[in-house]
């Protein structure tokens, strides 16, 4: 099994087969547009920006599942994701990522990369976050912005912590490039 098994839902409702995608190096990211997190979307549009014809997207899902931190509908979250960011990589409708509702990508993302990688920064991050979030499974998203990181052969190569700047994503995404 691969991401590329998998259909969500686009920002409009439709369907979208990640087969879509088959070739490309991805960045699967939950999002948020009231988080602290929330300028994230600055340096992810930069790496989109510098890598994509490179063969690189990024999946943006966004998500109100940590405290109401996207309450907007769908068309609420594009817009604002242009005004204030000018993002232009793809935005998918919003989902549940942990819990008996989590979309079945997520689902299936966190058992193939059951841990985040981070540094110190990070880890200060999640201690904070934790007294949120008790009672969650080990495997399951800590926040807003974590991201998988997606091989051209559609196989899950990492996880980051919501806290792990995007910035420095942009070596492994070279990597995987070549």
């Amino acid at each position: 099994m691969s991401v590329y098994d998998f259909t969500v839902k686009d920002n409009r409702g439709e369907a979208v087969s990640l087969k879509k995608y088959v070739g490309k190096v991805l960045l699967i990211v939950n999002t948020a547009t009231k988080c602290g997190l929330t300028p994230q979307y600055a340096a992810l549009q930069e790496l989109y920006s510098k890598c994509r014809e490179s063969g690189f997207e990024i999946l943006d899902f966004p998500c109100n599942q940590f405290m109401n931190q996207a309450p907007e509908s769908d068309d609420g979250i594009s817009e604002f994701c242009s005004l204030n960011y000018g993002t232009t990589f793809p935005r998918f409708a919003k989902i549940y990522v942990n819990g008996k509702n989590a979309d079945p990508l997520y689902v299936w993302l966190k058992e193939q990369a059951p841990e985040d990688k981070g540094d110190e920064r990070t880890k200060a991050f999640e201690k904070k976050v934790k007294i949120l979030t008790l009672g969650n499974k080990k495997q399951d998203i800590k926040w807003n912005f974590g991201k998988f990181l997606i091989d051209r052969n559609g196989n899950v190569v990492a996880r980051y912590s919501p806290a792990y700047p995007p910035e420095n994503l942009e070596r492994d995404i070279e990597a995987l490039m070549k």
